[in-house]
């Protein structure tokens, strides 16, 4: 079967309007491409670097999808509205919203200044907050339901003292999910969170090989993901086989969290 086909199996995502915000890096950048792969036609948000938003838009239109970059910082609602409105106006309508866009900081209680807690929560929780809203929206008026998909972490649950602000972020977009969840429920929006453990993004570029190496003896499955999986486990989150999960996080880590003394 060629890349280009269009069979239902290789390409859940056909046709479907998906935001990935912070989709120029990392986790965002891998589910912008699987999105793309699928068949999904992809508003990817971004705040800087966009020459890399304009090389993941080439290399998704070498391979036959369509993607389209909107600068838009989800700290500020004004941003997250230009942002619903460009995919409108690229393509008509909103089926997905991926809620990823994120900062992380090494900041204890006795350590967290205001200024980072805020810049942080305004980042983290409040874009996923309000990007919700506004996604939910849009979809209320196409009438026909939705997806909207946070990414989480393993710390939505786990505690991290090292990183308090951003474990009460996740924290936070946990129950986001499950309390809005259970209220777009009839409007036929599903809300899922995908909660990632230890991914090879620039978050832990800074990682030496010895704090690398101890942490994949910690992992069960030995290796550290990578963002092309998180794409693959948002996208089935995002499609038809996920049709009846909602409210819930999907945590996928390697087995991290089950591990005895893993941390």
């Amino acid at each position: 079967m060629s890349p280009t086909s269009k069979s239902s199996t290789s390409r859940p995502l056909e046709d479907r309007v998906v935001i990935v915000t912070g989709g120029n890096s990392g986790i965002g950048e891998g589910i912008v491409r699987e999105a793309a792969a699928q068949g999904a036609k992809v508003v990817i948000d971004f705040v800087s670097h966009p020459e890399a938003t304009d090389a993941i838009i080439k290399d998704v239109e070498a391979a036959g999808g369509e993607a389209i970059g909107c600068q838009a910082d989800v700290s500020k609602v004004a941003d997250l509205e230009k942002l619903i409105a460009a995919a409108v106006g690229a393509y008509g309508r909103v089926d997905v919203m991926v809620n990823n866009a994120g900062v992380e900081f090494g900041e204890t209680l006795a350590t967290l200044t205001e200024e980072k807690y805020d810049l942080l929560m305004n980042i983290n929780l409040k874009g996923a907050v309000f990007g919700s809203k506004l996604a939910a929206e849009q979809m209320r008026k196409q009438g026909d339901g939705g997806v909207i998909v946070n990414i989480t972490s393993t710390h939505e649950d786990w505690p991290m003292p090292s990183d308090l602000a951003y474990c009460i972020s996740k924290g936070g977009m946990r129950m986001l999910t499950r309390t809005a969840g259970v209220e777009l429920g009839a409007d036929k929006i599903r809300m899922v969170g995908v909660g990632p453990g230890a991914i090879n993004t620039p978050i832990n570029a800074d990682d030496t090989p010895a704090e690398t190496t101890a942490l994949e003896k910690a992992i069960p499955l030995s290796y550290i993901g990578s963002p092309q999986e998180m794409g693959k486990v948002v996208c089935f989150a995002a499609s038809e086989a996920a049709s009846y999960i909602t409210a819930t996080t999907i945590i996928a880590d390697g087995g991290l969290m089950q591990k005895p003394g893993a941390v």
